[in-house]
């Protein structure tokens, strides 16, 4: 069930109601991706009939359970997060050369950067249309989203500043390209359930803690699974120069070990030409036993636990018991 790949959900009731509106959001998501065009059509559909584990509409749709999850707009709110996740996708493995998403052939392998780049766009107008009937809020809280969701992606093309501590500038590329959505998410599905402004903050916050979590968690997946669990190629970002923490936090160790150090022995494996699969496997490997992949589990896992104090002024019931236990498998996912 995908709800379990995604989110725990250990109340039967709850899980019930999540899978049944999961289907709602999946009627949609078909719906928005059907055109006319034969070539529109196929593009827009690639990553939806690919899966996925529907993380942002599942949050939305367990966030609104804080009140009325039932209403029309929570499940029309979950289909926006999820395309517009989607179309990130698109333009994501693009930037990245990524050639799997999803175990399947990146969109642009198939069709080539261009068609990909607009297939993109035109799931970033269906999740536009969509959340135009959600009104003027709903309409702002989108474009707010998908400016920093720009920014997180520009600033990560762009690096840091000279006078930037690159850490730093990648945990806020980290909540802007990936923590807005999931706070976004959170969001939609308490505001349009009708709950009180307290309680859509603090589902909102636990999105943007949560969120640079997961992506925490991804870096050191990325490196210590094969690609059936990620979908993707491990070691892509690597090949592609894209900046992770374990990378990072390797850089700043080698700018002051000496000469001959297995840190800088390390990162000139990374440095090298990583065409060859048998160079990225090696630089994989050699990053994989370092100690940095540990201290970036380290933080992922003390960012999931300062999620759930922030969770504290929810009831307690099986909404907050979820979420939880999402903070807790996140950290045994990094693990």
């Amino acid at each position: 069930m995908t709800t379990a790949l995604a989110l725990p959900l250990h109340d039967a009731a709850l899980a019930e109601r999540l899978t049944g509106r999961l289907g709602l959001v999946e009627e949609l998501l078909r719906d928005a991706v059907t055109y006319a065009d034969p070539i529109a059509h196929d593009a827009s559909s690639h990553l939806v009939n690919a899966g996925g584990k529907r993380l942002r509409p599942l949050l939305t749709l367990l966030t609104a359970e804080l009140g009325d999850g039932g209403r029309r707009e929570v499940v029309d709110a979950a289909a926006v997060v999820e395309l517009t996740h989607l179309a990130t996708l698109y333009h994501d493995d693009v930037m990245d050369s990524a050639p799997l998403r999803r175990g399947a052939p990146s969109a642009h392998e198939v069709w080539g950067n261009s068609v990909a780049i607009l297939t993109g766009d035109l799931l970033f107008a269906r999740a536009s249309s969509i959340v135009s009937g959600l009104g003027p809020e709903a309409v702002r809280i989108q474009a707010q989203t998908f400016e920093r969701l720009c920014l997180g992606q520009l600033h990560e093309t762009v690096g840091p500043r000279p006078d930037e501590d690159p850490v730093s500038h990648y945990l806020q590329v980290l909540a802007d390209k990936t923590a807005s959505l999931i706070a976004t998410s959170a969001r939609f599905g308490a505001m349009f359930a009708g709950c009180r402004p307290d309680a859509v903050r603090t589902v909102t916050q636990f999105g943007e803690t949560i969120g640079v979590a997961f992506q925490l968690a991804d870096d050191v997946i990325d490196l210590t699974s094969d690609g059936t669990v990620t979908g993707k190629t491990p070691g892509t970002d690597l090949r592609e120069g894209v900046p992770t923490m374990p990378a990072l936090l390797l850089r700043s160790r080698a700018a002051s070990a000496p000469v001959g150090s297995a840190d800088r022995d390390v990162l000139a494996l990374l440095d090298a030409d990583l065409s060859d699969d048998a160079d990225l496997s090696a630089a994989v490997e050699a990053l994989r036993e370092h100690e940095v992949v540990s201290l970036t589990r380290r933080r992922a896992v003390d960012l999931a636990r300062q999620a759930v104090t922030e969770l504290a002024p929810l009831p307690a019931g099986p909404v907050k018991d979820a979420l939880v236990a999402f903070a807790d498998a996140l950290v045994d996912r990094a693990s």
